[in-house]
Order: C-alpha cells, then sequence, then structure tokens
C-alpha cells in the first residue's frame, strides 16, 4: 500500500513504536498540531480530537491519547494523567497512592481514525492491567517507569517485548483487524 496515515503527534518516540507495531501494514507520518482538549471521557476526547485534525487535514487521519487509570481513585487520572505527570512527576503520582494497599492500575490507549472531516471517527482502545511502582527505566514515555506489568515496568520492557503487549499494541491490534476487513483500507486513499 502506498498510503501514509497522517498521525497527529509531537512525539518523535510515539511514531517509532507506532511504525514497528504496524509493522508496514500502513506508515503513518506525523503531524503535530495544537489541538485543545476537551474534558470527557477517553473516547469524547479522541473523537474530538480526532474531529478537528481531520478538518485542518481535510482528509485521513489518526490520534492517539493515553490515560493512566488507579483503581484506588475511582481510574483517576484517567485522561488526565498528562497533566498529573507535569504537576507531579512520577514520585508525585506514587505518593498519591501511598495511603492505599490497592496500587493496581490500567494502562490504556485510545485511537480515533476517520478518512477525513465529514466522517464520524472510530475508536479503537487497549488495555493493559498493571500496578503502579517506584520508578524504574528510562522515561521515555513519561509514566511508564512506575507502571509495571507481570514484574517490568513498561520502561524496562525490550522494545519488542513491549510491541506485542502494550496498551498501545493492544488498540493498534483493533485498528489492523479493522483495516484488514472488507477493503476497509481503501477508506486511508479516498477511493
Amino acid at each position: 500500500m502506498n498510503s501514509v496515515l497522517k498521525f497527529v503527534t509531537g512525539n518523535p518516540n510515539k511514531v517509532i513504536e507506532v511504525n514497528a507495531i504496524l509493522a508496514g501494514l500502513i506508515p503513518v507520518e506525523p503531524v503535530a498540531l495544537d489541538i485543545p482538549e476537551i474534558q470527557g471521557t477517553l473516547e469524547e476526547i479522541a473523537r474530538d480530537k480526532c474531529r478537528r485534525a481531520a478538518q485542518i487535514i481535510k482528509g485521513p487521519v489518526i490520534v492517539e491519547d493515553s490515560a493512566l487509570e488507579f483503581y484506588a481513585l475511582n481510574r483517576l487520572p484517567g485522561p488526565y494523567i498528562k497533566y498529573f505527570l507535569d504537576s507531579l512527576g512520577n514520585d508525585g503520582l506514587n505518593k498519591l497512592l501511598y495511603s492505599y494497599t490497592d496500587k493496581r492500575a490500567d494502562a490504556v490507549c485510545t485511537f480515533a481514525f476517520t478518512a477525513g472531516p465529514k466522517m464520524e471517527p472510530m475508536i479503537f482502545q487497549g488495555r493493559l492491567g498493571g500496578r503502579i511502582v517506584p520508578a524504574r527505566g528510562p522515561p521515555v514515555f513519561g509514566w511508564e517507569p512506575i507502571f509495571e506489568h507481570e514484574g517490568e515496568t513498561l520502561a524496562e520492557m525490550a522494545h519488542d517485548k513491549k510491541n506485542n503487549l502494550s496498551h498501545r499494541y493492544r488498540a493498534l491490534y483493533k485498528f489492523q483487524e479493522w483495516l484488514a476487513r472488507d477493503n476497509n483500507r481503501l477508506l486511508l486513499s479516498g477511493e
């Protein structure tokens, strides 16, 4: 396939990871857009961001929103993890759970795709269960050093291992399955 899908992100590490997970099925090209985020559920935020991006790009686009949900805090910080991380850092996020015995958390990745500005965005979501631990590993993706899954933080994992089990992988796997059905790949080329 010769099409390139516009991926709204300013994070080059996400582009590398997404291209590795999609393994050439459809190459993604980053487009850095500063799109304000609404408050709402993960799905509402991703759909709104996707609609706005499609209006700017005037074609097929995919956006991603990551969340970190603490069980002890009734799923907070959720989609607002970026703001919590910016204000508190990984140590501060750990301190939020200090008085709780329940350290379980879900890493959630929500991709929204639309074929263009007049099409309703589709949602592809992946979840990975784990727990919050003191930071271990390089802070390439913000909170990944404090999210442990089966004994390793996402930051400690080898790229290949992480790219085959992460919340981002699980969401993109659903996107790949959808692309493979009923010639949905034609939507990327505008046919």
